[in-house]
């Protein structure tokens, strides 16, 4: 596992801008694990990717009362809000299993996962308060896409 890196994301404008970064590196398999509290940055991040990745201004609604929304690209792109799961079986029960493989993962809530969450995944760790930031916690594979990517 490579350091930890933390980024201040001052604004949702800065936030934007980084996952447009991140967008384009992006491959089938790839898992990126979204944590932190409620208004931390997680979907706002999830939006911007995604908008990034499609290429216009798609509307992404939140999907914590859907759970999962998917978007139709080169890859997939599943967004998923486990907060409402109550065991990891549930999260079987949504095809996450096979999404893991095929398309690009972004997991808000992703301890509901358990032992599920891949191994391989990137997990961000948003933090709210008076100095918002992103904290990117991978291997060196990761590390290596991320620096190509001027993150």
């Amino acid at each position: 596992m490579a350091t930890p890196r933390t980024i201040l994301l001052p604004s949702e404008t800065d936030t934007a801008a980084l996952a447009q970064r991140i967008a384009p590196m992006l491959r089938a398999g790839d898992v990126l694990l979204l944590e932190g509290n409620i208004g931390a940055g997680k979907t706002a991040f999830s939006r911007a990717l995604i908008r990034a990745r499609l290429g216009y201004d798609e509307d992404v609604p939140s999907p914590t009362f859907t759970l999962v929304q998917t978007y139709e690209d080169e890859v997939d792109i599943w967004h998923c809000d486990l907060y409402r799961l109550t065991h990891p079986d549930e999260a079987v029960e949504l095809g996450l299993e096979e999404a893991f493989e095929e398309a690009i993962c972004l997991i808000e809530w992703p301890d509901r996962l358990a032992d599920l969450a891949p191994k391989t995944a990137l997990t961000l760790q948003f933090r709210a308060g008076d100095e918002h930031s992103v904290t990117f916690t991978a291997d060196d594979n990761w590390t290596a896409r991320l620096e190509a990517a001027g993150v």
